[in-house]
């Protein structure tokens, strides 16, 4: 158990590092000439297709999945395709840092879920939820300035979205491997995401702006949402979205070493408290979730022939 909790840690915080470089990306095409709606469905869509391209050719074994679970992915994947879609849409009109603020509470949007799915968080759990948030404004502490509240709502509503795909996938994991439920969610994404582009945008970037960061995205997103779902698997949506939390750490402190930007002592104090709240990972008590027997808004995902609630991990 200690092991496999162990691996669940390393997973999401992988998952975190890879998560972090991806805004670095996304902004540099942005900023090269690339539409946020044409970002989102570049990095989707080639990500979807490297990954069912791989797995088709050398891990068909990951191509299975039981009907239900193919609806939960694919109802995931299109909430976590509208949330994306908001998030690059959002970073046009707000500073990075203010955005970041916002996506970054959606530990408390995933507590909600769980919560309403009869999986309620403990509460050392709810402790690292409240120092990571104190944790998150300080690190993005910023001078008074006016915000776009349009900017406000869609960054907030992209980390609802984000939230609300966690507990979704994290009840398909029981049944199903971390790669294929990757796969299915992201071809579910692209379904979105890529029709977006086409209906509401069709803006292709000129001839000599260079692709660099857009590959670069589009392996980010492949390794992330791997290491994503295997961390969910392993330790559950609850500890890995707290996990997640590392990307914004990750995000300052190479800014700080790679840009020469400068940190401030309240940022740092920040940076402390959400260091603490990610180690206190290694105290909880249970390494993956456990249900009350009660019936959740996400009890209908489940194997043919199990009881309802009544799950085992694939191993």
């Amino acid at each position: 158990m200690q092991k496999k909790q162990t691996a669940g840690i390393l997973a999401a915080f992988s998952s975190a590092v890879f998560l972090g470089l991806a805004p670095v990306f996304g902004k540099l095409a942005i900023t090269l000439g690339f539409t946020p709606f044409a970002v989102v469905a570049l990095r989707t869509g080639f990500a979807a297709g490297i990954l069912l391209l791989t797995i088709a050719l050398f891990y068909r074994q990951y191509l299975y999945i039981f009907p239900v679970g193919l609806v939960g992915c694919a109802l995931a994947g299109a909430i976590n395709g509208f949330g994306s879609l908001l998030y690059y849409l959002a970073l046009q009109r707000l500073d990075a840092s203010v955005g970041q603020l916002l996506y970054s509470l959606y530990p408390f949007f995933v507590a909600l879920w769980l919560i309403l799915d009869h999986q309620p968080p403990s509460r050392l759990t709810l402790f690292r939820v409240g120092l990571a948030t104190i944790a998150v404004l300080l690190l993005t502490s910023l001078p008074k300035s006016s915000v776009d509240f349009t900017g406000v709502l869609m960054m907030i509503g992209a980390a609802i979205l984000y939230a609300m795909h966690l507990p979704i996938n994290q009840r398909v994991l029981y049944e199903v491997p971390a790669p294929t439920v990757a796969l299915y969610t992201l071809l579910a994404m692209s379904a979105v995401v890529i029709p977006a582009y086409l209906i509401f945008d069709r803006a292709w970037p000129a001839n000599n702006a260079p692709w660099l960061p857009v590959a670069g995205l589009t392996f980010v997103t492949v390794f992330s949402r791997i290491a994503l779902f295997l961390g969910v698997k392993k330790i559950g949506g609850m500890q890995t979205a707290l996990l997640g939390l590392a990307e914004l750490l990750i995000a300052i402190i190479f800014s700080h070493l790679w840009l020469g930007e400068s940190l401030t002592l309240l940022q740092w104090l920040g940076a402390a408290g959400l260091s603490f709240s990610l180690i206190l990972v290694m105290f909880e008590n249970s390494a993956s979730p456990t249900y009350s027997g009660k019936t959740g808004w996400l009890s209908w995902i489940r194997a043919p022939g199990l009881p309802k609630d009544i799950f085992g991990p694939y191993e």
